[in-house]
């Protein structure tokens, strides 16, 4: 009876270590880093929030058109910042995790604590812009868009390449050593 038990146990180890690649292949699979555009074309993005127009979380294309940064919606809706007008730039990191209720189910129900591996793998990285621009009344606003990882930095190679200022975070020093600094 205690092999038995003994057996049972090393049979539901092996499933669960052999579900892992399955429960995650194709997630793995369609997650793609290497997907990062030429500045001159559009950059599918997030809008979080800033545009009055434009509905939060709403998902368009960010493009740079006629020296106007312009988001456009899949229903039609659009909205734009003159680049003369855009103050700062400001790049960050967010880190999701995906899979929503049923990954949250899945690891739950792993055994082993099995649940921790999946958290691991069940996460996405996302690019945050978030832009500071002047109204024509000359109104501080701001707009915060979501793009894919690696995605950020192509749009913001973009804008400071057309002669907008783009916040460094601290300790960046665009590749130059500073007088008396060491390596």
């Amino acid at each position: 009876m205690i092999r038995r038990i003994i057996r049972f146990q090393e049979i539901c180890q092996l499933g669960a270590c052999l579900m892992l690649p399955i429960f995650f292949s194709a997630g793995l699979m369609g997650q793609d880093d290497g997907n990062v555009k030429s500045p001159s074309s559009t950059l599918h993005a997030t809008h979080i929030l800033g545009f009055e127009s434009i509905s939060k979380n709403a998902n368009g294309d960010l493009s740079i058109q006629d020296q106007t940064l312009r988001f456009q919606t899949g229903e039609g809706s659009s909205a734009g910042v003159e680049l003369k007008s855009i103050q700062d730039v400001f790049l960050g990191e967010e880190d999701k995790e995906t899979g929503g209720t049923p990954m949250t189910v899945t690891r739950v129900a792993a055994p082993f604590g099995g649940g921790r591996v999946i958290g691991l793998f069940a996460h996405k990285k996302y690019d945050t812009v978030t832009l500071e621009y002047l109204d024509s009344d000359g109104g501080l606003h701001g707009a915060i868009f979501q793009l894919n990882k690696g995605l950020g930095q192509v749009l913001k190679t973009e804008l400071e390449g057309r002669g907008v200022h783009v916040a460094r975070a601290e300790g960046e020093t665009n590749g130059l050593q500073q007088a008396g600094e060491k390596k």
